[in-house]
């Protein structure tokens, strides 16, 4: 598969779908969802334009420290934490890049995930505030809040009716704007969420991200996913989120076990290591 793809005989959404099988994720598990990069920072422009290396993220760096300013404070936080019980390993993040909260964050609008979400609302939906109603002010909040660092899902890619409130659900209005929450504000460069899905893929399939796509891939699946070159890249997450952290069968009280678990398909999972 490297070598199919190292050759461009695959493309890199083909590449991507692959290692995420491989790595334990599935659509048919929230909490072990595939997980997508975001690719560009440049959601603001009137034209988009591929060719310019300035309007794509660096893939090197956990969605977290993509932003400069957020690299001390994450930095701080690891060598100043410490758990009492030395039970809980020193980490970056809290959240996690991938979780069931995040898939259903994104994909409100269709079911089956409407109603998961507000299954997981208690019944209604979250505030309007927190629903994801804009693709650039999502991308702002992410480099303003090293706390939440959601990468994206495949549909991003290919599935244009997920940006679409087709079924004329009553989402909320913003706080401070007074505005609807309807279909997903889109970036300037895009027209219609099927020209966003066009554009956006066709920025997956460029030049840059071909040449960069590795970085991410080492991050998430790779080798600075746990271990020394984690902790160098600022990319270690909450110890549960780890494949093989905890051993569930070895938990007597059933208490606990669930805890545990409902913690494990909250918070998110950190693919299985290739």
């Amino acid at each position: 598969l490297l070598q199919k793809w190292v050759n461009r005989e695959i493309s890199n959404f083909d590449y991507l779908i692959q290692l995420n099988t491989m790595a334990g994720r599935t659509y048919n598990d929230l909490a072990q969802y595939p997980v997508f990069p975001w690719i560009l920072r440049d959601y603001t422009s009137e034209e988009l334009d591929l060719n310019n290396p300035a309007v794509f993220r660096d893939l090197s760096k956990p969605l977290g420290v993509v932003n400069e300013k957020n690299a001390k404070a994450v930095k701080e936080k690891y060598e100043n934490f410490e758990d009492p019980l030395g039970i809980i390993d020193k980490f970056h993040y809290g959240t996690h890049y991938s979780n069931a909260a995040g898939v259903m964050h994104y994909l409100i609008r269709v079911e089956p995930f409407t109603t998961l979400h507000i299954q997981l609302q208690s019944g209604r939906f979250d505030c309007a505030d927190r629903q994801f109603h804009s693709i650039p002010a999502t991308w702002q909040a992410l480099m303003d809040n090293p706390n939440d660092v959601k990468e994206l899902i495949p549909e991003f890619f290919y599935f244009p009716e997920f940006l679409e409130n087709q079924n004329g659900f009553n989402l909320g209005q913003l706080q401070i704007s007074k505005e609807v929450v309807n279909d997903v504000v889109l970036p300037k460069w895009a027209h219609s969420p099927e020209d966003f899905i066009y554009k956006h893929r066709k920025a997956l399939e460029s030049e840059y991200v071909s040449a960069h796509l590795h970085e991410w891939i080492d991050l998430i699946f790779g080798y600075k996913q746990r271990g020394p070159a984690a902790v160098e890249a600022l990319n270690v997450f909450y110890y549960c989120t780890y494949e093989g952290a905890v051993d569930l069968d070895a938990l007597t009280d059933e208490k606990e076990r669930k805890a545990l678990e409902g913690m494990i398909n909250n918070f998110g999972q950190t693919p299985c290591q290739l």
